[in-house]
């Protein structure tokens, strides 16, 4: 009497069951991987526009006026070939100076917006938790 012996391996139902699992998977992981990321650009952009307004402050110091400041650069990243930010003066006179960030590229559906900085540190943005 031969006896019959099921040969190794996964059947059908098994693998589809597998696919569907790992496809729930990356549907839950994937937009928080996307904010993360948007995150991470975020916080290089609100570092540069620091970094920007310390420029400013020290233009103050040694010449009494912001009138007449130029940015020494104008993008986020400030390196790098992906631009996600443009960092422009939104208002400038001799007594204050407002900077904002500009969404550009990937950045364009951002929740959070645009960015704006000011002289008195007054931080902005279209929502609270941005900043």
């Amino acid at each position: 009497m031969k006896k019959l012996h099921r040969n190794g391996g996964f059947t059908l139902l098994e693998l589809m069951i597998a696919v569907a699992i790992v496809g729930i998977l990356a549907a839950v992981a994937y937009p928080s991987y996307l904010e993360s990321v948007a995150s991470g650009r975020r916080a290089d952009a609100q570092a540069n526009l620091l970094a920007l307004s310390h420029h400013m402050e020290q233009h103050f110091t040694e010449n009494g006026t912001y009138a007449g400041a130029v940015l020494p650069y104008t993008q986020s990243p400030r390196d790098g070939n992906d631009v996600f930010y443009n960092i422009v003066f939104a208002a400038s006179t001799a007594t204050s100076y407002t900077l904002q960030v500009s969404r550009v590229n990937g950045m364009a559906g951002d929740r959070c917006g645009d960015m704006t900085l000011t002289n008195i540190g007054q931080k902005a943005a279209a929502e609270a938790d941005c900043w």
